[in-house]
C-alpha cells in the first residue's frame, strides 16, 4: 500500500490571508506541517498543492515539493485531488495546512481502517472536545457518529444538543484535519456535485455524507491545535517550543 501525503495551502484565507506563511518560531507554519507530516514513517512522500507562486517558492526553499492546482478550488479536497491525479499511490492523505501540530502518529493512526476494514475509502480523525469553549468555536468542527463508528453529520455549531445534558454529561467530538482517502474513493469525491449542507457548513466531508457515503472515524490518542487566526499564533508558538518534535527538524 503506497501513501502519500498532500497539503493544501493558498494564501487567500477569508480568517487568516496569508496563513501558510506566517511565522511560528522562525519558519513558515506550512514547514512545520510539512516536516512533522514528513517524519511518518508509512509515506512514500509530502507534497503542498497549491494554486500560489509564493507558497511553492516557499515550499522549494525549505527543501520541499509543490504541485501547482488551479485558483477556482472551494474544497481542500478537490485541490488534493487534482494534485493527486498524477502520483503514483494507494492512499493519499489530506493534512491540512493550519495544524502545525500535527504528529506524525495521527497519520498511521489514520490508516489503521484501510488495513483491517475492506471497502474503507475515506477515514477522519477525531478528538474528544475538553472545554465548553472549544465546543462553542465556530473554527472548530464538530462531529457526531454512529455506534459503528461513522460519522453521521459534521457541523460548526454545538452539536449534540445541550437541551438535556450539560456539557460535560456526554461525549462530543470535534474532527481533527488528517483525512486519508484511497484514489479511487478521492476521486469519486472530486467527481461529485457540490451538495447543500457542504456550502452551508463549508465542511467538505458533507459532500460525501449527503451522497451517501461512508466516513470512518477514528479517534486520535495525539493533542493538536490547529491556528485558524492570526492572535493564535502566539499560543501555538509556545506549545511547539516545548513540543520534543521539534528537535528533529529544527
Amino acid at each position: 500500500m503506497k501513501v502519500v501525503a498532500m497539503i493544501p495551502a493558498r494564501m487567500g484565507s477569508s480568517r487568516f490571508p496569508g496563513k501558510p506563511l506566517a511565522p511560528i518560531l522562525g519558519r513558515p507554519m506550512l514547514e512545520h506541517v510539512y516536516r512533522r507530516t514528513a517524519l511518518c514513517p508509512e509515506l512514500a512522500e509530502t507534497y503542498v498543492a497549491t494554486c500560489d507562486e509564493e507558497i511553492r517558492s516557499a515550499v522549494e526553499g525549505f527543501g520541499g515539493k509543490a504541485i501547482m492546482t488551479a485558483d477556482t478550488h472551494e474544497r481542500a479536497s478537490d485541490r488534493i485531488a487534482e494534485a493527486a491525479a498524477g502520483i503514483d499511490a494507494d492512499i493519499i492523505v489530506m493534512v491540512q495546512g493550519d495544524e502545525p501540530m500535527t504528529h506524525p502518529g495521527m497519520i498511521s493512526e489514520s490508516l489503521v481502517p484501510f488495513r483491517n476494514e475492506p471497502g474503507t475509502e475515506c477515514v477522519n480523525l477525531m478528538k474528544r472536545i475538553d472545554t465548553e469553549a472549544d465546543f462553542n468555536n465556530r473554527d472548530t468542527i464538530k462531529v457526531v457518529v454512529d455506534l459503528a463508528g461513522f460519522a453521521l453529520y459534521m457541523s460548526r455549531e454545538p452539536i449534540p444538543t445541550r437541551e438535556r445534558l450539560r456539557f460535560g454529561e456526554f461525549a462530543a467530538y470535534k474532527q481533527v484535519c488528517i483525512i486519508p482517502f484511497t484514489r479511487d474513493g478521492l476521486m469519486r469525491y472530486t467527481r461529485l456535485a457540490p451538495t447543500p449542507l457542504e456550502i452551508a457548513e463549508s465542511i467538505d466531508m458533507m459532500r460525501l455524507i449527503e451522497h451517501g457515503h461512508r466516513v470512518r472515524m477514528v479517534e486520535t490518542a495525539h493533542s493538536t491545535q490547529a491556528v485558524d487566526r492570526p492572535e493564535e499564533l502566539e499560543r501555538v508558538g509556545e506549545m511547539l517550543r516545548g513540543d520534543p518534535l521539534l528537535a528533529r527538524y529544527s
